[in-house]
């Protein structure tokens, strides 16, 4: 196997060393960790620097498109990193390696422009686009989690793309900090929020064994609004909730509105407790609407992972719960430099089954 190399953007920092420090510990010593810097000049541009030589090396680079919490200065005002100033970073940075690396991953949990997936009018296809423009570029593989419509990877058929799944690390979650579900279809259900979120809940519905609800979304196709069709209504399909715990799984938390209005609906139809599963929980309208949420009892616990950025006053809340994946992440990047199957990785079917069955053989 090539030397390993591991180079974090100022997005994922933090990730980057935590994840650095578990594979020194896998390995017996020794750090993978390459400085890098994005310097930016007066005007705001900047460029990528890679302090260390990477000839030959197996690079993975991890990056965070949705951390704004990064900041730069341009004609004397301080500007917040958007997806698209993180997106040029990680190009820089790829640039700077000078086509020296013996092959480079990308590891992007949130997939940058993942939402704009496809074309409904005269519009842009930016997803296609980034992943066009990093093959074009030389990265073999991209890594990414639970990507809103895993079909994009069709836009580079000769490339490497692994859409992985968190839902292992979030049935630990559940079953680790809550000691009496009973996992039947008497006592328990999984809810889509929409008809995009099916596929999600349908596998993590036949691992538990119960069944599934669905609500779908109304919508208003006359009015944009940031961005968007504003919903008119979520309207519910599936047998009674009343007296169950349900279980809202989707890919993002963004706003949070639409979730907080399907945990209501579920509420007003009788369920006993509503967690809510989302693997990237980016809150973009603050957390207000949940802890009044939560004080009225709308919902009991919101699992989010911590592949995004992560506000310090949502790990404060009580009702939230962090799931840990660096770990993961490590797995990933041990497995794929050492050139071994990814197969048991990506695919958690079982382990969750065992997990489900251990579980029921306690109650």
């Amino acid at each position: 196997m090539n030397k390993l190399g591991i180079i974090a953007l100022e997005s994922a920092q933090n990730a980057g060393q935590k994840i650095d420090e578990i594979l020194s510990l896998w390995r017996h010593g020794g750090h993978f960790l390459i400085p890098s810097s994005c310097p930016r000049f007066g005007s705001g541009e900047a460029k990528g620097l890679v302090k260390e030589s990477v000839r030959d090396r197996d690079i993975y680079i991890l990056v965070d498109v949705c951390n704004p919490s990064v900041t730069y200065k341009m004609d004397g005002y301080i500007n917040r990193m958007s997806p698209d100033d993180h997106f040029q970073d990680l190009k820089r940075v790829i640039a700077a390696c000078n086509g020296k690396a013996g092959r480079i991953t990308v590891i992007m949990p949130f997939l940058y422009e993942s939402r704009q997936h496809r074309r409904t009018g005269r519009e842009s296809l930016d997803c296609a686009m980034m992943l066009r423009e990093l093959e074009n570029m030389g990265v073999h593989d991209i890594i990414t989690f639970d990507a809103h419509d895993p079909r994009v990877q069709n836009s580079i058929p000769f490339s490497g793309f692994e859409d992985v799944s968190p839902a292992l690390q979030f049935t630990q979650a559940l079953l680790t900090e809550y000691e009496d579900l009973k996992i039947d279809s008497d006592h328990m259900m999984f809810i889509s929020p929409d008809e995009g979120a099916t596929q999600r809940v349908v596998f993590m519905a036949s691992i538990f064994g119960v069944n599934i609800g669905m609500f779908y979304k109304r919508r208003d196709y006359s009015t944009i609004v940031n961005g968007m069709n504003p919903i008119i209504a979520h309207d519910f399909c599936g047998e009674s909730v009343e007296g169950k715990d349900v279980i809202v799984v989707d890919d993002m938390i963004s706003s949070g509105g639409s979730m907080i209005d399907v945990a209501k609906q579920l509420k007003d139809r009788g369920a006993a407790r509503v967690f809510m599963f989302a693997t990237f929980g980016l809150f973009t309208n603050g957390l207000d609407q949940f802890d009044k949420a939560y004080s009225e009892g709308i919902f009991d616990r919101v699992f989010t992972t911590n592949l995004v950025y992560q506000k310090p006053e949502l790990l404060e809340r009580p009702w939230y719960y962090s799931v840990g994946m660096n770990r993961y992440v490590a797995a990933i990047i041990d497995t794929l430099n050492k050139g071994e199957s990814m197969s048991e990785l990506i695919k958690p079917a079982e382990r969750m089954k065992e997990m489900v069955e251990l579980y029921k053989g306690k109650m």
